[in-house]
């Protein structure tokens, strides 16, 4: 088992990965939570239906345990499921004692993070991610739900207690999942420096080929980079933004293809594309793009972004983001790997930007 320690301005504790973790689960809870009145699970129903009675069962054998089951992906992180969710938890007779436990992917830990720390003014929680993906957002303390006009646009930062890594349960993760997932990956490495994205370059070469070691080891740095920007800037007043990295843009084609009809991960591979392009022009970035786009191409990440989408749909979602001032969208580019900065575009530029996006596909 890998451990890495988060440290924030409000909380600090523990990312562990590994495999049959369960029992791990039942004797931090025994040992930080000795008085838990009952176990609240919310989780994925497919991701339930693989993993989660097996999880529960065991947990049942000590706690009370009760579970709340949301749909996959975006579609949980809506106004109608955050009230069933609360309906739920008043409905079995959830308490202040109580702990949430996160089990699924990252839209069910934003889910259950933002249920959480909103329930009762908020009660404790921890995650058990199920997806790759989940490394980021499993780790830092942003929780919240989508808005029909804007992804994660209601929300707060509330740390976990903990967060379990089961390798074991992302042995089932489907093709585009993999690929999702490794995309945030693939971010923290352009954040981090060449050393790491040149070795992600040089062995990941399928998502149906993972092995424990590459992937705990991906994980392992990836969660990291993270934490040692969140231990600086835990509620996003500075450097904390530079992990929106390919998210601006990316926001705004997952909003507009319509929530959970493409992957985060992918719509944010294409988001860093388009930030890679704006990094040449404005930052004079030295780096191989033609060949990046190749190489996620040959991945299998699906970059093309349907007529339908015009670039005027995708700038009114861009000027929806957390990080734009005064109505105009404000971008994480980069000067060289690992060395972000933010930087104001013009719309020309952006424009130009969304149709070499286009014209490569």
């Amino acid at each position: 088992m890998k451990q890495i320690t988060i440290h924030t301005a409000s909380k600090t504790y523990d990312v562990k990965i590994g495999v049959e973790m369960t029992n791990e689960i039942v004797s931090f809870i025994k040992k930080s939570f000795p008085q838990v009145s009952k176990l609240w699970i919310i989780a994925d129903k497919e991701v339930y239906n693989l993993h989660g009675t097996a999880f529960s069962e065991i947990l049942s054998r000590t706690y009370d345990v009760t579970t709340y089951l949301a749909p996959k992906g975006e579609q949980a992180k809506s106004f109608a499921i955050y009230e069933d969710a609360i309906n739920h938890g008043l409905s079995n007779h959830i308490d202040r004692g109580a702990l949430v436990i996160a089990f699924g992917g990252g839209a069910i830990g934003d889910l259950a993070g933002f249920v959480a720390s909103t329930y009762m003014r908020g009660i404790p929680f921890m995650g058990v991610p199920t997806t790759i993906l989940a490394h980021d957002s499993a780790v830092g303390g942003k929780v919240a739900i989508n808005h029909p006009l804007g992804k994660n646009m209601v929300g707060q930062f509330y740390q976990p207690e903990g967060v379990f890594f089961d390798l074991d349960y992302m042995t089932t993760l489907p093709k585009t999942e993999v690929l999702s997932g490794f995309s945030e990956v693939i971010k923290h490495a352009f954040l981090s420096d060449r050393a790491f994205l040149q070795e992600l370059m040089d062995n990941f070469h399928s998502p149906e080929q993972l092995d424990h070691v590459f992937l705990t080891d991906c994980l392992m740095k990836g969660i990291r980079v993270k934490g040692n920007i969140v231990a600086k800037d835990e509620r996003e007043s500075n450097i904390r933004a530079f992990l929106n990295f390919g998210h601006t843009y990316g926001h705004a084609v997952e909003s507009a293809s319509g929530y959970g009809n493409r992957t985060h991960g992918e719509s944010v591979m294409i988001g860093m594309i388009f930030a890679l392009y704006l990094s040449e022009q404005y930052c004079d970035l030295t780096f191989d793009l033609q060949g990046f786009i190749d190489w996620v191409a040959s991945l299998g990440y699906n970059l093309n972004i349907p007529s339908h989408i015009t670039f005027d749909n995708l700038y009114e979602g861009m000027k929806l983001d957390k990080k734009s001032q005064h109505g105009n969208p404000v971008f994480v580019l980069l000067k060289d790997i690992g060395k972000p900065l933010m930087m104001k575009v013009s719309v020309e530029d952006l424009r130009r930007a969304d149709q070499f996006i286009r014209v490569f596909n």
